[in-house]
């Protein structure tokens, strides 16, 4: 089977190099447990669980059967004034693996639209709280929250701004980013350096006030950006500091929500408890569309005023808690749960981690990281030709050694699924390694 070159050119691809791309398209046509299909009829290892999507594997039966059921008895239910049974049993299976204070949840489609839903919440209920003067945002450089223009103005990506800069959002500032690779490269886990980063937030709160100041939002561990697993004690100091002056504390866990670092969410296994809490991916484990964000009771309640008939919050999508996404999400929570998935996640830890640091080695490795069950491995950049060496990689990887490694620029990422063997493990950083040995 070869797709046909007309459909090829005719799609413009997200967050990748069309051109060369189009030049010896890699297509997937099928996928079961933790292989893809390929057009051309060879099963290729995916070593990134989807889009770090997938932690139980693809096709799962019990989500696949889940959805079949649900499209043929409610394919769509309007979510305004009225709602699919479905989307409120998610609901409560989502709260319930929440740590206590937490009941209720707002549904979205993608991550991107779980950031800017967040932000929205938090400027809203302090104006519902008569501080409608708290208008600043806070996020932090090497962020991401998706692709949306809220998201993309606390984020703090620079490929992702650069070309929007002008039109981003006002009355948004940026926290430092903490990865030194003076002080905390080759790192296992939590870096011991960069704790006192958080400070800087004190820094802004003194310059514009504390008090104007709305949220802030920041990954636990920044995934796009490269895996950067936060400090010790930073995510307690930024607790401290929003605590101190009254700012909502959002937790980003589209990535690190449902077992990616061994815990239901990472505000759990960090033991810090944000105000608001995003999530996407493993909601569905990437099987339909769905992202979701969950606030502590108390700001549900700051919106619950005035006549009992008005809209609270004038904020929602068409497919806001879509009865089939919601069917795939209660199959992927009760898989989580009956088959210990997030018990698994955890005990698979060490071994990825002394399996990706084996690579620390090779002499185009700069830096390795890990956290949960993410991992990234920095190489050295071709002279001006920076990502040129990650991307030959992937595609190395997809040809040559039947296997997906994705690459952010010349950053290599690694996003196990859940249920991962060792052995799996190995392979997929045995094949790396062969890789990297054909590179000049």
């Amino acid at each position: 089977m070869s797709t046909n070159p007309a459909a090829v050119d005719s799609y413009w691809m997200p967050f990748t190099a069309n051109r060369d791309f189009k030049e010896n398209p890699r297509i997937i046509v099928g996928a079961d447990g933790h292989y893809y299909l390929t057009e051309d009829g060879r099963k290729v290892y995916d070593a990134f669980s989807g889009l770090w999507t997938s932690g139980l594997g693809h096709c799962h039966p019990g989500i696949v059967e889940a959805v079949q059921k649900q499209v043929a008895t409610l394919d769509y239910s309007l979510g305004f004034q009225a709602g699919s049974d479905k989307v409120f049993e998610l609901a409560e299976k989502v709260t319930s693996l929440a740590p206590e204070g937490y009941s209720k949840v707002f549904f979205t489609n993608s991550g991107s639209e779980s950031a800017d839903t967040s932000l929205k919440i938090a400027l809203g209920y302090h104006r519902a709280r008569g501080e409608g003067h708290r208008t600043r945002l806070i996020g932090r450089e090497k962020g991401y929250h998706g692709v949306n223009f809220g998201g993309m103005s606390v984020g703090g990506m620079t490929p992702n701004r650069k070309v929007f800069g002008s039109s981003l959002l006002p009355c948004v500032d940026h926290l430092p980013h903490t990865w030194d690779p003076e002080h905390n490269s080759f790192q296992r886990g939590q870096p011991e350096w960069g704790g006192h980063l958080a400070d800087d937030l004190e820094r802004l709160a003194a310059l514009h006030d504390g008090g104007n100041i709305a949220a802030v939002i920041v990954e636990p561990v920044a995934g796009s950006a490269g895996i950067l697993p936060p400090p010790v004690g930073y995510l307690e100091r930024l607790r401290e500091i929003c605590d101190k002056y009254g700012i909502l504390l959002i937790f980003d866990e589209v990535i690190t929500a449902f077992g990616r670092i061994g815990e239901g969410f990472g505000a759990q296994r960090f033991g810090v408890m944000p105000d608001i809490i995003n999530m996407a991916k493993g909601l569905t484990n990437g099987v339909i569309p769905m992202g979701a964000v969950m606030v502590r009771d108390e700001i549900y309640d700051a919106f619950m005023q005035g006549p009992a008939e008005a809209i609270e919050l004038f904020h929602g999508y068409t497919y806001s808690g879509h009865p089939v996404a919601a069917a795939a999400g209660i199959a992927a929570l009760d898989a989580y749960v009956d088959e210990g998935t997030f018990e698994q996640s955890r005990a698979l830890e060490g071994h990825f981690e002394e399996a990706l640091h084996s690579l620390a080695d090779h002499h185009l490795v700069t830096d390795v990281r890990n956290y949960g069950l993410m991992g990234g491995v920095d190489l050295q950049a071709r002279p001006g030709a920076i990502g040129a060496r990650g991307l030959e990689v992937h595609k190395k990887c997809f040809w040559d050694e039947d296997i997906i490694v994705r690459n952010g620029g010349d950053i290599l990422q690694f996003s196990p699924f859940l249920n991962s063997r060792p052995e799996d493990i190995d392979m997929t950083v045995e094949k790396v390694r062969r890789v990297l040995d054909t590179l000049d």
